[in-house]
């Protein structure tokens, strides 16, 4: 069985909104490549081990950055896999400095992942259909949240419909 999810989605969002301002940002969300790997390191307040899902067969990794940022500063990164019919979340992680709710973070980092993870799915033909295994006590959330269906142990899909309201609300 795959790790469970443990991303809390704070607030879903049509982009990213900065904390203290409230001013939203377009997002992207482009194929993570090598030279990114540098910067989402442990020692640099990363939860997980990018390096080891990058290198993962079959895994495509996504940073999401604010469109036309020239530092490309990553925001949130996600792992997804496509699978014969439909695109299955391995990992997804709020950027360091997103996770504090300071000032200075950006909220809906979450929501926007898991709305790029939908319209990865809509590209290879599935409507949208997204898998994931969630953290028990984040099951509950994701129903409320990304309007996820429970089947069991952890284990949730966003229907098509739930996935087409995310992708219309972030327009990546």
């Amino acid at each position: 069985m795959a790790d469970p999810i443990d991303i809390f989605i704070d607030k879903l969002t049509s982009s990213i909104e900065h904390q203290s301002s409230g001013a939203h940002h377009d997002t992207s969300a482009e194929l993570m490549a090598k030279k990114d790997l540098k910067h989402t390191l442990k020692k640099n307040g990363w939860l997980f081990r990018w390096k080891d899902e990058y290198a993962q067969e079959g895994r495509e990794v996504y940073k999401l950055c604010i469109a036309n940022d020239e530092d490309h500063k990553i925001q949130g990164l996600i792992s997804i896999e496509v699978m014969p019919d439909h695109v299955y979340i391995h990992l997804i992680e709020n950027a360091p400095q997103n996770r504090n709710k300071e000032d200075d973070s950006y909220i809906g980092v979450g929501g926007n992942l898991v709305a790029h993870a939908c319209r990865r799915s809509v590209k290879e033909g599935y409507e949208g259909f997204v898998a994931m295994t969630a953290k028990t006590d984040l099951i509950h959330h994701y129903e409320k949240t990304l309007g996820a269906e429970h089947f069991k142990d952890g284990r949730m899909i966003i229907p098509d419909v739930a996935a087409q309201v995310l992708i219309k609300k972030y327009k990546l």
